[in-house]
């Protein structure tokens, strides 16, 4: 399976602006022949707590539309970040669209200090394609603790996906910890970070992906919007 992993550049607050810019992202996914893209943490909204509680909504939003449209188009599975408002909180969530089908939805289950205030945490772990690749999604803050990639390698998980919004302290303590993961549980992983100013932060791109041997296999720059397609193989890679 080819996974595109989609570095983009968010616009503070701006939803459809930033749906805009995901749409020209996807279609380098495709030129590139990936069967999968993903985006950064909060990617729809920029990593902005302090402003989610106005930009919260539902996955049911009619402004998504476009996604499932393009996935069913295109066969193209498409992960992107957006708060998402639920009866007891506010949580970091990745929503998946997927071919003719319907939308999944994997919420943060380990927030940092600072997020607590503004959000809440999910209870569930999802594994996308279960059937053969078995993804586990990870969100930022969560993919540094060895518990998180701990618990997904228990429920059979072959590969990990980050989707991040990290600075580049951040992404020095990933590119120690990430190969770690994958040595240990044989288990190649994937992020996919930000670039720009959000929060207070600039966030340090470095988007990569790392084989089952921790080795970096491909990685983008620090600064530039783009799109790294890589090929991941059902039992490793």
């Amino acid at each position: 399976m080819k996974i595109g992993l989609a570095q983009s550049k968010s616009v503070k607050g701006d939803i459809q602006a930033n749906i805009e810019n995901h749409l020209r992202l996807i279609e380098q996914a495709l030129a590139q022949k990936a069967d999968a893209v993903f985006f950064p943490e909060l990617s729809l909204t920029g990593y902005e707590p302090e402003l989610a509680a106005v930009l919260a909504t539902t996955p049911e939003d009619v402004r998504f539309a476009v996604f499932q449209q393009m996935s069913d188009a295109h066969t193209l599975t498409i992960g992107v970040g957006m708060p998402i408002r639920t009866a007891k909180g506010i949580q970091i969530t990745l929503l998946v669209f997927q071919p003719h089908q319907s939308l999944q939805t994997y919420a943060k289950q380990q927030l940092h200090a600072d997020e607590l205030p503004y959000f809440i945490a999910g209870d569930k772990q999802l594994l996308l394609w279960p059937d053969t690749l078995k993804v586990a999604p990870a969100i930022c803050y969560e993919s540094l603790q060895i518990s998180h990639a701990e618990s997904a390698n228990a429920l059979g998980a072959q590969v990990y996906l980050t989707s991040v919004a990290k600075s580049q302290k951040g992404i020095d303590k990933a590119r120690t910890h990430y190969p770690l993961i994958a040595r240990q549980y044989e288990m190649p992983v994937l992020m996919v970070n930000g670039v720009g100013y959000c929060d207070n932060f600039e966030s340090a791109g470095n988007s990569g992906f790392w084989n089952s041997k921790g080795e970096l296999v491909a990685a983008l720059d620090n600064g530039s919007e783009g799109v790294l397609v890589v090929e991941v193989g059902e039992v490793g890679g």
